[in-house]
C-alpha cells in the first residue's frame, strides 16, 4: 500500500481528536453525577448547581457550559424530557394583518384554509387558494390594503403581488414568536435547551432535556402573553340587561326539569321589575351559584362545567341585538379558576372602548418581577414606560371617582380586578395579584419580560419521556450493543481467522471514529441512533467481508497471498462493489435525515455516519494492519481450517429455480396485498393524529378493562399490554384538535381520573403526571400529533419511500449503463416493502409487541431498502465485472457464475447482520422492538429477493437476445 507512512499518521491524528472530543463526554456526565448527589433528588436544586457553575472552569481551560456544547447530547428517549412542536397560529397573524376584517369572503377563505390544507402545504398557501377560488381582492382596504400595509401594498396590486408582501409579513410574526419563545426558555433553567425553525411551515421546534414540570413547561410555551387592562361594569349596570337575557332564553330553551332556583340577588337590584322570581325554566340566571354583591367586580359566580353553555348564550346574535347603548362595548371574561376549588368560576363584564378593545394593553410592560403583595401573597409587580404610565393614571383616576374595578386580563382571562381607593395612580408601577402560586408568578414575570407570542402557538407534535424511563433505555441499548457487538467479533475469528481478528481491530477503531464524530458534530444520540450504531457495526463487517472473500477467490486462483490481498483492495477487486453498495445504503440514509424528524433523524445521522468510518476503516485500516502482518511473514489465510471449504464450488442454477421464486413471492405478495386491503394496518398517531401515553402500575392490569373505564371518559380509547402486564400503552383521540394551553393538562386530569381505581390509593396527580428521577408508577412517557402534523408525516413518509426508490434506480442506471440493472434492484426492493407491510398488517392482533405504523417503521423500510440494494448490487458489479472480462459467453451462465461467487458474501454479512439485530430485539427494550423486528423480517425477505428476485427480474428484462449481444459484445472486445 502506497502512503503507508501517511495514512497512519492521520489515522493517528484522527484517533487521538475522537478521544480528545469524547472526553467532554465524561467530564460533562461526571459533573452532573456529582451535581444529583448534592442535589439528592431535587431537580430544582441541581439546575441550580448547574447554573451556577456554568461560566466556571472547569476542564482543559473550558468552562462548564463549553464542555456541555462539546458533549454526545442525549436525546429525549434517552435523558427524558420534553420535545414540542409549536405551531404558530397563521391565520391568526392573517386576521391582525387584515385588521380584524369583517369581510365575509375573508372569513370563509380562512376557514376553507384549514378544512382544505393537504399534507405538507402550508397554511398560508392553501389560504391563497381559498381566496383565489372565492375572487377575493387581497389588496381591498377591507382585507389587507388597510392602513396598516398601506405603505407596502397598493389598491391596484393582483393577488399574485400581494402574495410575497404578505408570506414575508407571516414570517417576520413566526420569527417574532421564536425570539419570544427563546427568552422564555432561557430565563426558566433548562439546560441546552434546543429551538428550531422548521423551513417555512410556521412551526417551532422546541426540545427541553431533562425537564420534568410538563404541564408548567406546556402553559409557559403556549401562552401568548396578551396582557390587557380592562375596566369593569359593576352589576348594577348590567343587572337590567342580564334579566332580558333571561326572559328571552326562556322562549328558546327548553324547560330544565329541577328543583326551584332560589332567587338571585340581581333581582333585589331591579326594584321596578314586577316577576323577579327565577322559575324552573331559567338557562341563565338559573345557573348562577352567587350573585355578585353590590360593588364587586363581578356579576355572578357558574359552575365551571356551564362555562361552555353560558358563552353560546352570550355569542348568540339575537342575545347581543339587546343590549342597550351604554353597554354597546360590553365583553363578558371569566375569571381564573383556584386550585383549591376548580369547580367554580366568576363571570366578568369587561368596558371596553369604540373599537371594543382594552383601553390599555401589555405591549406598556418594560420590566416585570415576581414578589409578594403585602398580605404575603404571590404577586407580580409591573413596571410601565411614559405612555403607558399616562394612561394608567388616566384609567385609575376613573375608576377612583366611579368605585369600580380595573380587570388584570391575560389571554382573555381574568386574573384579579382590584378597586382603585386612595385616587390615580402615577408613576406606572403596579401590581398583579390573584389566585398564584410561586411557580405561576415566576412563569408570568417571565412571559412579561420576555413579550407576547404575535399569535396563538398550538402544540401541534409532543413528545415527553420520564427521565427512569431514559436510564431504562441507556441499559437496554448499552446492553444489546455489547451482546450484538461480541458476536460479530467471535464470528470474524471464526470464519477468518487472524484476518478476522485484524478486522475486528479495524472494528474496534470504528467505534471510536463514529462516537468521536458524533461528539466533533454535536449530534444527539437516541435509541434508534444506538441502534443504527450497532447495525453500523453488522455492516461494517460487509466490507471486510466483500475484501476477504475476493481475496479468497484470488488465493484459489494461484496468486500469492500478497497478490491476493494487494488485488482484492483494488477498483477491479473489490472496491468499486463497496462503493457501489454502500452509495446506495447513504442515498437512504440522507433521505430518512432529510424527512424524518427527531429520534429518526438521529438514527440516520449516526447510520451515515456509520457508513463513512466503516469504509475508512475497512480499506485503509484493515489494509494497513495486513501489510503490518504480512511484512512481518505471519501466515494469512483468509479462512479457518473449519471454513475453508465453505461456498467452495457452488453451482447453483439460480435463474433455473426462478418460476418458483416467482410463484412464492406472488402467494406472498398476493396474501400481503389481500391482508393490507381486508385488515389494514395498525397506524400509530404518527399518521392518524391522537395522543399515546406509556403507563406503568404497581402491579398487573386487565387491558380491556382498563379500555371500558376509558371509553367512559373519553368516549374512545384504547389500552394495550406494553411491554409487561403492568405496563399499558394507551392511545385516544380525546379533544385533539382542540386548542388552548390548558388542553392537554385537562386529558391528563381525565386519564388519571379513568385509571385512578388502579392505582396506588397515594398517588396524586402530580405525581402521576408529571416527571422525576426515579419515577416507577404513572405515565413514563407520552406524545401528542394533531391531525394536521399527522397528514405532513403521512406525506413525508410517502415521499421518503418512492423517493429513495427514484434516486437508487437513476444511480443504478447510470452506474451500470443500463436502465435493467435498475429496474431488477427497485422491483426486488418494492417486493420486499410490500412482504414487510402485508406480515405487519397480519400479524399486529397476533404478536405481543407493539407492531404500529410510524415515523421508525418508515424509518426501518428504508433501511430495508438500503440494506437489499446492497445485498443487490454486490451481484450485479460481479455480473459487470464479468461482463468486463468476458468470464463467459453464456449469459445465463455468466449471472448464474456471478451468483454462486458472491454467495458466501451475502450469507456471511446477512448473518452476521442479523444476529446483532437479534440482540438488539431482545435485549433493547420494548420501545424499539418493533422497529427492529422490521428491519429484522426486511434483511431476511431482502436477501432472498437479491438472489431470486432481483437479477432474474434483471435478465427478463435484458432478454435472451440482448444478454447474448452484451457477452458477444464484450468477447470481441
Amino acid at each position: 500500500m502506497q502512503n503507508r507512512g501517511l495514512i497512519k499518521f492521520f489515522a493517528i491524528i484522527f484517533a487521538l481528536v475522537c478521544v480528545y472530543q469524547l472526553s467532554f463526554t465524561f467530564v460533562a456526565n461526571s459533573i452532573v453525577s456529582d451535581a444529583k448527589a448534592f442535589a439528592n433528588g431535587d431537580n430544582a436544586k441541581e439546575l441550580r448547581y448547574l447554573d451556577s457553575i456554568g461560566k466556571e472552569k472547569v476542564y482543559l481551560g473550558h468552562t462548564y457550559k463549553e464542555v456541555t456544547n462539546n458533549q454526545i447530547n442525549k436525546g429525549l428517549d434517552l435523558e427524558g424530557g420534553l420535545n414540542v412542536i409549536l405551531q404558530i397560529s397563521v391565520k391568526d397573524v392573517l386576521k391582525g394583518l387584515a385588521n380584524d376584517s369583517k369581510n365575509p369572503v375573508f372569513i370563509k377563505a380562512l376557514a376553507d384554509a384549514k378544512a382544505n390544507q393537504q399534507g405538507n402545504q402550508d397554511y398560508i398557501d392553501a389560504f391563497f387558494e381559498a381566496a383565489n377560488t372565492a375572487g377575493l381582492k387581497l389588496a381591498a382596504a377591507d382585507v389587507f390594503g388597510n392602513r396598516n400595509l398601506d405603505e407596502v401594498i397598493k389598491f391596484d396590486m393582483t393577488n399574485k403581488q400581494v402574495e410575497p408582501i404578505i408570506k414575508q409579513k407571516v414570517q417576520e410574526s413566526v420569527e417574532s414568536a421564536f425570539k419570544v419563545l427563546r427568552e422564555r426558555i432561557d430565563k426558566f433553567g433548562v439546560t441546552q435547551p434546543n429551538i428550531q425553525l422548521l423551513g417555512n411551515s410556521g412551526r417551532i421546534l422546541v426540545e427541553l432535556p431533562g425537564a420534568k414540570d410538563v404541564d408548567r413547561i406546556k402553559k409557559l410555551l403556549q401562552s401568548t402573553a396578551q396582557l390587557e387592562f380592562w375596566e369593569t361594569y359593576k352589576i348594577e349596570e348590567v343587572g337590567q340587561y342580564l334579566m332580558s337575557v333571561e326572559d328571552a332564553l326562556k322562549k328558546t330553551e327548553v324547560a330544565i326539569k329541577e328543583a326551584p332556583v332560589k332567587t338571585t340577588g340581581i333581582d333585589s337590584l331591579l326594584t321596578d321589575k314586577a316577576d323577579t322570581t327565577a322559575t324552573a325554566n331559567s338557562p341563565f340566571l338559573g345557573k348562577m351559584l352567587a350573585p355578585g354583591q353590590q360593588g364587586s367586580p363581578h356579576i355572578g359566580t357558574f359552575a365551571t362545567k356551564d362555562t361552555a353553555s353560558i358563552n353560546g348564550y352570550l355569542k348568540r346574535a339575537d342575545i347581543k341585538a339587546m343590549l342597550p347603548a351604554n353597554l354597546a362595548n360590553i365583553r363578558f371574561a371569566w375569571g381564573k379558576t383556584n386550585e383549591k376549588n376548580p369547580d367554580i368560576t366568576d363571570l366578568y363584564a369587561l368596558k371596553g372602548t369604540r373599537d371594543n378593545v382594552a383601553p390599555l394593553s401589555g405591549g406598556v410592560i418594560v420590566d416585570a418581577t415576581d414578589t409578594f403583595d403585602q398580605l404575603g401573597n404571590p404577586a407580580v409587580s409591573m413596571q410601565m414606560n411614559g405612555n403607558g404610565s399616562r394612561k394608567w393614571e388616566q384609567i385609575t383616576g376613573a375608576v377612583s371617582q366611579q368605585g369600580n374595578a380595573i380587570a388584570i386580563v391575560l389571554d382573555n382571562i381574568v386574573y384579579s380586578a382590584p378597586g382603585v381607593s386612595k385616587g390615580a395612580i402615577t408613576g406606572g408601577r403596579s401590581e398583579i395579584s390573584g389566585n398564584f402560586s410561586i411557580e405561576e408568578t415566576k412563569d408570568l414575570a417571565n412571559i412579561l419580560r420576555a413579550g407576547k407570542l404575535p399569535a396563538a402557538a398550538e402544540i401541534v407534535q409532543s413528545e415527553v419521556v420520564g427521565p427512569s424511563l431514559g436510564q431504562e433505555a441507556i441499559d437496554n441499548g448499552f446492553l444489546s450493543f455489547i451482546i450484538g457487538f461480541s458476536l460479530v467479533l467471535l464470528w470474524m475469528v471464526v470464519y477468518y481467522g487472524k484476518t478476522g481478528f485484524y478486522a475486528n481491530l479495524a472494528l474496534l477503531i470504528n467505534i471510536l471514529f463514529i462516537f468521536g464524530t458524533l461528539a466533533s458534530f454535536g449530534a444527539v444520540l437516541t435509541l434508534p441512533g444506538i441502534a443504527g450504531i450497532v447495525l453500523t457495526i453488522g455492516m461494517a463487517v460487509d466490507a471486510n467481508v466483500i475484501i476477504f472473500e475476493r481475496a479468497k477467490e484470488e488465493l484459489n486462483n494461484g496468486k500469492s497471498v500478497q497478490e491476493a490481498t494487494d488485488y482484492a483492495f483494488t477498483w477491479k477487486g473489490a472496491m468499486s462493489s463497496i462503493i457501489d453498495a454502500n452509495i446506495t445504503t447513504a442515498i437512504t440514509a440522507i433521505i430518512l435525515l432529510v424527512f424524518g424528524t427527531g429520534p429518526i433523524q438521529g438514527f440516520a445521522t449516526t447510520l451515515l455516519i456509520g457508513i463513512f468510518t466503516s469504509v475508512i476503516t475497512a480499506v485503509f485500516i484493515t489494509r494497513m494492519f495486513l501489510d503490518w502482518s504480512l511484512s512481518r511473514n505471519e501466515k494469512l489465510a483468509y479462512s479457518t481450517s473449519l471454513t475453508k471449504n465453505w461456498f467452495k464450488n457452488l453451482n447453483i442454477d439460480f435463474l433455473g429455480k426462478k418460476k418458483i421464486a416467482y410463484a412464492v413471492s406472488g402467494i406472498l405478495i398476493a396474501l400481503s396485498i389481500f391482508s393490507l386491503a381486508t385488515k389494514g394496518l395498525n397506524q400509530g398517531v404518527d399518521f392518524v393524529g391522537g395522543r399515546t401515553y406509556q403507563v406503568r402500575f404497581d402491579k398487573a392490569v386487565s387491558a380491556p378493562e382498563v379500555t371500558s373505564d376509558l371509553v367512559a371518559v373519553f368516549g374512545s380509547a384504547e389500552a394495550k399490554i406494553y411491554g409487561n402486564d403492568n405496563q399499558l400503552k394507551i392511545t385516544t383521540k380525546y379533544k385533539i384538535e382542540e386548542e388552548g394551553e390548558g388542553i392537554d393538562k385537562e386529558v391528563n386530569q381525565k386519564l388519571y381520573e379513568g385509571l385512578k381505581k388502579h392505582l396506588p390509593a397515594d398517588l396524586t396527580y402530580e405525581k402521576f403526571a408529571n416527571l422525576y428521577e426515579g419515577k416507577q408508577i404513572g405515565i413514563l412517557s407520552s406524545a401528542k400529533v394533531t391531525g394536521t402534523i399527522s397528514k405532513d408525516i403521512k406525506a413525508n413518509s410517502l415521499w421518503a419511500v418512492l423517493g429513495s426508490l427514484f434516486v437508487v434506480f437513476v444511480y443504478l442506471m447510470i452506474s451500470f449503463r443500463k436502465w435493467q440493472f435498475g429496474f431488477g434492484a427497485v422491483a426486488a426492493v418494492a417486493h420486499d416493502v410490500i412482504i414487510v407491510l402485508g406480515i405487519f398488517s397480519f400479524f399486529y392482533t397476533i404478536l405481543p409487541f407493539n407492531m404500529e405504523i410510524d415515523q421508525a417503521f418508515i424509518a426501518a423500510i428504508l433501511t430495508v431498502i438500503g440494506y437489499s440494494l446492497n445485498d443487490t448490487v454486490i451481484v450485479f458489479d460481479r455480473i459487470r465485472e464479468y461482463l468486463d472480462y468476458n468470464s463467459s459467453p453464456d449469459f445465463k451462465g455468466l449471472v448464474n457464475k456471478a451468483l454462486n461467487t458472491t454467495l458466501s458474501r451475502t450469507i456471511n454479512t446477512s448473518a452476521t447482520t442479523l444476529v446483532v439485530l437479534i440482540a438488539i430485539f431482545i435485549f433493547g427494550g420494548e420501545t424499539i422492538r418493533g422497529f427492529v423486528f422490521a428491519i429484522l423480517v426486511g434483511i431476511l425477505v431482502g436477501t432472498y429477493s437479491s438472489l431470486f428476485i432481483a437479477t432474474p427480474v434483471m435478465a427478463d428484462a435484458i432478454g435472451k437476445k440482448e444478454g447474448r449481444k452484451m457477452a458477444e459484445f464484450k468477447k470481441e472486445d
